[in-house]
């Protein structure tokens, strides 16, 4: 006679070891089988999938440059070896001579350049036999030859051309002058004597203006309109001055006379304005600053007094950002009809990533640019959002370009090993984002980052500075030590 309880008990051991089995296969595969489901993981497979169609980029890179010790740049290495770079886009070196933290640069002249416009971020150094560090060059795209245009300045970082046909170049340092140029391509080895007066020496020194009605602070980012208005943001770590101070602001300076439409040094509107700071508020009806309102309607609070333009923001109740960094205004932005003047431009917040605050691209339309007025309640002209959030693999951002034609915006890392981002404009979709970024760039040299990346005016050429790498293998030039700057090529332009 068959025992029905020793069946029972034998079936329900077969059961639980074939549900073990299959708990088992379970815990094996839910990587694959979650990953193969994942609705963000497929959105991101597409937008590589479609990176030609969206991007121009034929294939984005996948991982980033594996890390490097020592002096790994060397004489006789090849433009490829400083850079990995997605499919079918290519390196050349226009020069290796570039000072020694060469950052952001621009195209002169503007219509058919034929050379760089170069700020060095070196900090002001006396090299002996009167001479003073190289903080604005220029590169000929020919033949990769590099003049110093002038020397003696702090840290020079943001540099822009003007519609009247000069270079605003300024100083990321804590009391940042900005200096306006004239005929940089005949400018040659002025120095600046002394940095609180704005005393000029050298042949060409009357080519050379410090304009103290731009606001002394850490400049960085800036965008000049075609109006004379300046546009910059103050590069400052919260908390830099003591625990728990403010961030950077960001500073408009309006001109008191508009550029009169006739170009030249001795038109600009630079010599006289105001200065006013961004104040951002998150509540209806009410002003509301600081903790949680670095979003929403804002306003321009001032006016400011430019030398003291840094603790006048803070005792004005400016909006602070962790390290503001490059700012650009958006050119395939279209004003609408009732604020024809407006603009939307576009900064970098570098963040923390060691802080898991992994960086931010914030963008604000300014619907009339030229007016600073300080409004009441709800009747304000400047509206801010984020625009770009980083992550554990793209984030401290610090340079930005805005590729001419296609609106795209390139978003470059400040870190070793930094990468180079693509970011698609906001589409049609519900969000106010990005609709979505692929990586083609990565520095070799974990001794360097990328910098100063700037696209040709058909968006088909970048140029981009290799800074700050190890020079143990390489010779100085001019008494200094070099960068290498490289011209990338490839980019479709759609």
């Amino acid at each position: 006679m068959i025992n029905k309880t020793n069946m029972d008990n034998k079936k329900g051991l077969v059961l639980s070891s074939i549900l073990l089995a299959i708990y088992a296969i379970a815990i094996v595969l839910f990587p694959i089988i979650g990953n193969a489901a994942d609705f963000g993981v497929k959105t991101e497979k597409l937008l590589k999938a479609q990176s030609h169609k969206l991007f121009g980029i034929q294939k984005p890179l996948q991982e980033s440059a594996p890390a490097t010790s020592g002096a790994y740049r060397s004489e006789d290495q090849p433009a490829s070896d400083q850079v990995l770079l997605a499919k079918r886009l290519k390196a050349e070196y226009v020069t290796r001579n570039a000072g020694n933290k060469t950052d952001m640069m621009v195209l002169w002249p503007g219509d058919k350049p034929t050379h760089l416009v170069t700020c060095v971020e070196g900090g002001r150094e006396d090299l002996g036999l009167s001479k003073f560090n190289p903080s604005v060059q220029r590169i000929d795209l020919q033949t990769g030859a590099v003049a110093t245009i002038l020397r003696g300045m702090s840290r020079c970082d943001g540099i822009r051309t003007t519609p009247w046909n000069t270079i605003l170049a300024t100083e990321e340092a804590g009391d940042g002058r900005a200096y306006e140029i004239a005929m940089p391509l005949f400018t040659t080895e002025s120095t600046v004597v002394d940095r609180a007066t704005g005393e000029v020496s050298g042949s060409s020194a009357a080519n050379v203006i410090q304009r103290t009605a731009l606001p002394t602070m850490a400049w960085e980012g800036l965008t000049v309109l075609d109006s004379g208005v300046v546009i910059g943001g103050d590069e400052l770590r919260p908390g830099t001055a003591e625990p728990d101070a403010n961030g950077g602001a960001i500073f408009k300076f309006i001109p008191a006379s508009p550029w009169n439409g006739v170009a030249g040094l001795e038109n600009s509107p630079f010599a006289l304005g105001t200065v006013y700071a961004l104040q951002v508020t998150c509540r209806e009806g009410r002003q509301q600053f600081g903790q949680g309102c670095e979003v929403g309607k804002a306003t321009w609070v001032g006016p400011i007094e430019p030398l003291e333009a840094r603790s006048h923001a803070e005792e004005m109740q400016a909006t602070g950002y962790y390290r503001p960094e490059d700012l650009h205004t958006d050119p395939v932005f279209v004003a609408p009809e009732s604020f024809p003047s407006a603009v939307r431009f576009c900064w970098a917040n570098t963040g923390n990533e060691g802080a898991h605050n992994y960086a931010e691209v914030m963008c604000a339309i300014d619907l009339e640019p030229e007016t600073g007025t300080v409004v009441d309640g709800d009747d304000r002209l400047v509206v801010v959002n984020r625009f770009i959030e980083g992550d554990m693999d793209f984030n401290s951002f610090d340079n930005l370009a805005f590729q001419p034609k296609t609106g795209n915006l390139y978003v470059i890392e400040d870190h070793p090993n930094g990468d180079v981002f693509a970011c698609l404009p906001d589409g049609a979709d519900r969000d106010i984002k990005s609709d979505g970024c692929i990586k083609i760039m990565s520095v070799k040299d974990s001794s360097a980052e990328p910098s100063g990346f700037t696209f040709s005016n058909d968006g088909k050429t970048a140029y981009v500075s290799i800074q700050h790498s190890n020079d143990d293998n390489m010779p100085d030039y001019d008494d200094y030590p070099t960068d290498d700057i490289l011209k990338i090529t490839g980019f479709k332009v759609k």
